[in-house]
This record gives C-alpha cells, sequence and structure tokens, in this order.
C-alpha cells in the first residue's frame, strides 16, 4: 500500500497515478477539504498550466531547474492539459500562454482531481501525520494522532509555509528532517514588497506594459523582467514584482526596484515625445501637461517626484529639469524595506535538499520507499502556472514510481 501525505495540487496527481498503475492508495489531509490552497490560486480562477514549449518552463524556474527535467519531461504542461480536458474541464489560454478553466473557477480543476480519486477508489481519510515510521532506511508506515497505518511507500506532499490558512504550515518540512533529510533556508517567494517610500498616494494602481530592473545593495543587477504590477498600500506587488522577489536576498533590505514606465522608447525617442507634448501644452502649467502620458493617478506622484514647480508654465522648463523628468520616467525607483510574510507569499522557496532526491524518482536517496512531491522540495518557478506544472510533474513521477515499487 501507499501512503500520500497532502491533499493538495501535487498530493492528488501523485495518488492518481500510483492509482492508475495498480496501487492501492490511502490519502491523509488534515483540512476538511481537499485542494483548499488549489481552490484561492489565481484569484479563484486556477491558473493551472502554461501553454508555453515545454522546454521554455525552464526558463521560468530560477531554483534547481535541471532537478525537474525528468518530472516534467515525463509528465509535461501538455500532459497536464490532456489531463484535466479527459476529465470533462474545458481550458483557455490567455496572455502570457497561462492556462485557466474556461469557466475562471478553480473548483472545476479540484472536483476533476477528487472525481479521479473517487473513481481509482483511492481512500481519502481526514487526520494529522506525526512521524513517518522507518527501519533500516525503509518506510514502514505513518502515525498520525489516532492511529498507525502500515506500508511501503509514503509520498510527502504537504506544501510549504505559504498560505498557512491552508494548511501550509511547514509540517512536512519537520517530518522530511526526522527521517533524515536536510531542509534548506526557507524563506517567501513570488511576494510582494514593503517600500521605503511611500506608495499611499499610487495605492490600487496597475500598471501595464511597464519593466522593472532589481538592483542588490552594492547596485549590481539582478534580474529585469517586463509586464504588470500594482501599487499597494505597504509598497509593490504584481506578477513582475512577485518574479522580481524570487531574485533577491535571505534579507532584501536595501536592495532597489527600478521601474521603467516607458521601456518600449528609448531615452532620445521618449525625450522627442516630452517634447511634443509639452509643445501642445505650452501654455499650461506642469501639472496640467503630463495627462497624454501618464494614467491620471500617477501624475501628481510624478510631478512632486520631478521636483518641478507644478504651477511653472510648460514653455518655461530648462532642458536640464526635462532630463530630470525623463530619468524619473525611465528610473523610477523605490527602496526594499522588507518581504510581506511568509503567509502572503505564493509559494515557498526553500525545502527538502534536491541532493537528498533521486530527480528520475522523485524517492529520497536516504529512506527507501519515501518519495517526494511538490512545493516541499526546494524548487520554485515564477507566475504563469509554473509552480503548479511542478507539483503536477512532481506528483505523477512520485506516483508513478512509488507505485511500481510496491507491485
Amino acid at each position: 500500500m501507499i501512503v500520500v501525505i497532502g491533499g493538495g495540487a501535487a498530493g492528488m496527481m501523485a495518488a492518481i497515478s500510483a492509482a492508475q498503475e495498480g496501487a492501492s492508495v490511502t490519502l491523509i489531509e488534515k483540512n476538511k477539504d481537499l485542494g483548499k490552497k488549489l481552490r484561492i490560486t489565481g484569484k479563484g480562477r486556477c491558473n493551472v498550466t502554461n501553454g508555453c514549449d515545454t522546454e521554455e518552463i525552464f526558463e521560468n524556474i530560477p531554483t534547481n531547474r535541471n532537478f525537474l527535467y525528468s518530472a516534467i519531461y515525463t509528465f509535461s504542461n501538455f500532459d497536464t492539459m490532456n489531463f484535466f480536458e479527459q476529465c470533462g474541464v474545458k481550458l483557455k489560454e490567455e496572455r502570457g500562454a497561462r492556462i485557466f478553466p474556461q469557466s475562471d473557477n478553480a473548483a472545476d480543476i479540484v472536483n476533476a482531481l477528487k472525481n479521479k480519486l473517487i473513481e481509482l477508489n483511492v481512500k481519502v481519510i481526514g487526520g494529522k501525520v506525526v512521524e513517518i515510521l522507518t527501519e533500516k532506511g525503509q518506510v514502514k508506515g505513518v502515525k498520525t494522532e489516532t492511529s498507525t497505518i502500515f506500508c511501503r511507500s509514503v509520498i510527502l506532499a504537504t506544501g510549504g509555509k505559504s498560505y498557512p490558512q491552508t494548511g501550509s504550515t511547514g509540517d512536512g518540512y519537520a517530518l522530511a528532517q526526522k527521517t533524515g533529510h536536510t531542509i534548506t533556508k526557507i524563506k517567501p517567494a513570488l511576494v510582494p514588497l514593503e517600500t521605503v517610500e511611500s506608495t499611499n498616494a499610487l495605492m490600487g494602481l496597475s500598471l501595464k506594459n511597464i519593466s522593472v530592473c532589481v538592483f542588490d545593495k552594492k547596485g549590481k543587477k539582478k534580474f529585469t523582467d517586463f509586464g504588470e504590477m500594482l501599487f499597494t498600500h505597504f509598497g509593490l506587488t504584481g506578477p513582475v514584482i512577485l518574479s522580481s522577489s524570487s531574485h533577491m536576498e535571505e534579507n532584501p533590505e536595501g536592495m532597489r526596484v527600478e521601474i521603467d514606465l516607458k521601456p518600449a522608447l528609448d531615452t532620445d525617442t521618449l525625450d522627442k515625445r516630452i517634447l511634443r507634448d509639452f509643445e501642445k501644452y505650452q501654455n499650461k502649467n506642469f501639472e496640467n501637461s503630463l495627462s497624454d502620458l501618464l494614467p491620471s493617478k500617477m501624475i501628481d506622484y510624478i510631478v512632486k517626484k520631478s521636483g518641478i514647480d507644478p504651477y511653472k508654465k510648460v514653455n518655461s522648463i530648462t532642458k536640464e529639469e526635462r532630463k530630470n523628468l525623463l530619468n524619473l520616467l525611465k528610473h523610477l525607483t523605490f527602496t526594499v524595506k522588507s518581504y510581506r510574510p511568509v503567509s502572503e507569499a505564493i509559494i515557498t522557496s526553500g525545502g527538502v535538499n534536491v541532493k537528498e532526491i533521486n530527480a528520475s524518482t522523485m524517492e529520497s536517496k536516504i529512506v527507501k520507499g519515501l518519495y517526494f512531491a511538490g512545493e516541499i522540495i526546494d524548487v520554485d518557478a515564477y507566475t504563469g502556472g509554473f509552480n503548479l506544472q511542478i507539483a503536477f510533474s512532481t506528483g505523477h513521477l512520485a506516483g508513478k514510481n512509488a507505485a511500481e515499487n510496491n507491485s
């Protein structure tokens, strides 16, 4: 028998994969419902995977991408799409090749997985596992708060520490450590950033088609990205900011995020554009000359930052002042104060050390019959469906191999 610990995306896929190979499977979930975190992903819409070429997926995995080659090529993003379509979930592709259910309802994805578990006679029980039982380097069973279940294989798929209200409270790290595994440094990934500079005036403003650059404390460029972002009461969030956070140090305080508000225009072209606008509004005050260039909510902020008198007539603005404005539009800079709490992170960076896991099977190199799947492993990716794909790929590979070793 195989016991899967954790009823999230990775755990459910692992149980399905093992049962499809003919294994007897019991899935243990401490929450009342399966797929609790899955229900809230993508703002409740569930960005289930990405429709890019499979090879491109690896470019979106900053942490231990090579470890995932076997998993992703064994069960690719196209296999994920086929799986859900065969389960009756119609899918659609959106900007950035993100794949969602046509219904925009994450519950459809959860229900497809739950129905598959029922179809394959997977036994689902509630409870919290407190120990994985081993003897002479071999899995013997699991101990819950109320009982002991004996089995030959265990798949640990308990997730990370993000969104603890969904059950991701880091329990799996302790279970893995007790069996002799190393847990790498845990930090939030895909997490919003708190900034030194106040963003209250910009709160709720969403920017599209901007680019960001992240610089370390010594001023070295660490990461660039293009896309969307959002200002909040505490600082910055949105897709490009979340991806940026994965390239920051454990303590990001003092790192810089530079926003290019007009990345499609080089400096000379943007300068000519500003000159055209200034000519158009030459008899107006400076504060009334930027409406063609910027969203209305941003104008006051940029005017204040520029140091140009808001009431100065546009035809009186000096070349030096225009140069400062130009620099501000191309390099709007925010200093990072901290990450938001790990509880607000989409995923957790860090986890079971990949050197202690066989990449071609997801089996532990330390304990025979112990497998890992999903976020508990030290792998993480950018936004766009890539983290769920990792969950499905590692879950499938762990379940398949656990079943083969049980036969």
